[in-house]
Order: structure tokens, then C-alpha cells, then sequence
């Protein structure tokens, strides 16, 4: 990146992997950035880096509920929530109401209260609201149980994405499959590098159109075929 992409931008959940890398590469563009994190460690991390930083634990109803005080206004022309757990179980396995609430909380109900919060501020720039979910979260093309609790928790996402779209008409809302990528969540072996997913995401979300909204588009800039 060598200009400028979005002007102000807006990352939920940026103490590591992709989250991070987001901040750098918009950063370097450019652009400011506002950064979320839950611990103080990772908080003047990316303040020496140069982002503004706030303390924000998705996972906590009350901590979300605070977040339009914490960003006080003004507009957002990229707001981009990473924050996200897996939880590996297959469907021989239930998942514990533990692993149900982490995996529901952090990938739905945190992106559902951050939404009215939010999106008001990316529909005043004509914004880009995106939301990472992934490939696996596609009902029409289901290769394995593996991690049954992470694939529905993203399939939710989706839904939640593509409904809260009609609600505010001068954003974009999308949700995003960054790719297999090298971080902890998708581990060593997988193919692509956290620089290169963030690369395209970034690419392919200055490059929506109105037609792309509430859909699920891909890193590399293919749209889903199927849900």
C-alpha cells in the first residue's frame, strides 16, 4: 500500500494475527487508526506503532455496550471487526456451554452490539462496515464437521451482516473470508501468509460496490458463489 486507502478506519480486535497486521498495513497507507484491544500489553503495543487504542473486551455485553462513548462520534470510513475464537470439536462431540458462550459471544452477540454502534458512524462517511468470517461458514459447500461450533458461529455472522445491511443503506456492510492464513487460529502449515490475506482483503474491500452488499466475499477478491 502506497496511498492512503480509507482515511479513518476502525479495528475490533487488534492485538495479534490479523487484527495486527491490519493495523500495520493501514497504517503504513496512511491512514489513522483506531484500534481495540483487551489487555495493556497489547494496548501500548500498537500505540508505538502508532494507532489510537482502545480497551474492549467483545466477549463482555457490558464492555461493548460502551464502545459509541469510547469512539465519540465522527465517521469511519473502514470499520472492521476481526475479534474471533475457535473451538475444534467435531459433531461427535457436544460442545460445552463454556465453548458455546466463548464461541457466541465473541463471533455473534460481540458483532451484534457493535453494529448499532458503529455502522451509524461508517454510514456518515459512505463506509465500509466489514466482519471476518470465513469459508467455512458456506451451508452449500460443507466438506467436514470439523469445528461445527466455529463453522455456525460464522454462518451467523453472515446473517447478521446481510439482515443489519438494510438498516443502514449508506454503508456497505460485508462479511470476509481472509483465506487459510498462517496465525494461531489457522496454524503453520496453512498457505498464506497473514501480509498477503491482509493485502487482498484490503484490495478487495476498497473495491466493493453496491451489488456486494451483505455478502460474503473472499480475500483474493472472488464473491461466494453460495452461502
Amino acid at each position: 500500500l502506497t496511498k492512503k486507502m480509507f482515511g479513518t478506519a476502525l479495528v475490533i480486535g487488534a492485538s495479534r494475527g490479523l487484527g495486527l497486521e491490519l493495523v500495520r498495513q493501514l497504517l503504513a497507507a496512511g491512514d489513522r487508526v483506531i484500534a481495540t484491544v483487551r489487555t495493556a500489553e497489547a494496548r501500548a503495543a500498537l500505540q508505538a506503532l502508532g494507532a489510537e487504542v482502545l480497551t474492549l473486551d467483545v466477549a463482555d455485553p457490558a464492555s461493548v455496550s460502551g464502545l459509541a462513548r469510547q469512539l465519540g462520534g465522527g465517521q469511519l470510513d473502514l470499520a472492521f471487526y476481526v475479534a474471533g475464537v475457535m473451538r475444534r470439536p467435531d459433531a461427535t462431540t457436544p460442545p460445552t456451554q463454556q465453548d458455546f458462550d466463548a464461541v457466541m459471544h465473541t463471533n455473534v452477540l460481540g458483532a451484534m452490539q457493535a453494529i448499532p454502534q458503529v455502522a451509524p458512524l461508517v454510514a456518515a462517511a459512505g463506509g465500509v462496515f466489514a466482519f471476518m468470517s470465513s469459508s467455512m461458514s458456506q451451508i452449500g459447500s460443507v466438506p467436514a464437521s470439523n469445528a461445527w461450533l466455529y463453522r455456525t458461529s460464522k454462518a451467523a455472522l453472515n446473517m447478521v451482516v446481510a439482515a443489519a445491511q438494510h438498516d443502514y443503506r449508506t454503508a456497505t456492510l460485508v462479511t470476509i473470508d481472509p483465506g487459510w492464513v498462517q496465525t494461531d487460529m489457522g496454524g503453520v502449515s496453512a498457505p498464506i501468509t497473514p501480509q498477503d490475506s491482509v493485502r487482498g482483503m484490503l484490495a478487495t474491500l476498497a473495491g466493493v460496490t453496491d451489488a456486494d452488499k451483505g455478502q460474503l466475499l473472499h480475500h483474493d477478491g472472488q464473491r461466494a458463489a453460495h452461502w
